[in-house]
């Protein structure tokens, strides 16, 4: 089976939650999650943010819910790295 090893995501965020509370919630869903936070561009009532989660097999589905919970959508995914399994 393949596993998700890092995901690079474009999100629109409010300020609130703020940058470390946002990241450190993602980073919150697994043990393993390494979570990058990178603001590009900030507005009157959002930032626009770099999101890259590193981890042994990254579950997107939950974070795009999280994303969502904290009131920030995804506007793209950018860059994914996936390792595939070798049968024996």
């Amino acid at each position: 089976m393949a596993c998700t090893r890092k995901i690079v995501l474009d999100v629109l965020k409010p300020h609130q939650p703020n940058g470390v509370e946002f990241a450190t919630a993602l980073a919150d869903l697994s043990p393993d999650y390494q979570v990058r936070l990178t603001v590009v561009e900030v507005d009157e009532k959002t930032e626009s943010v770099i999101v890259v989660l590193e981890g042994e097999n990254i579950m997107f589905e939950p974070i795009v819910d999280l994303i969502k919970k904290m009131g920030a959508s995804v506007h793209s995914v950018d860059e994914v790295e996936v390792n595939g399994s070798t049968m024996v």
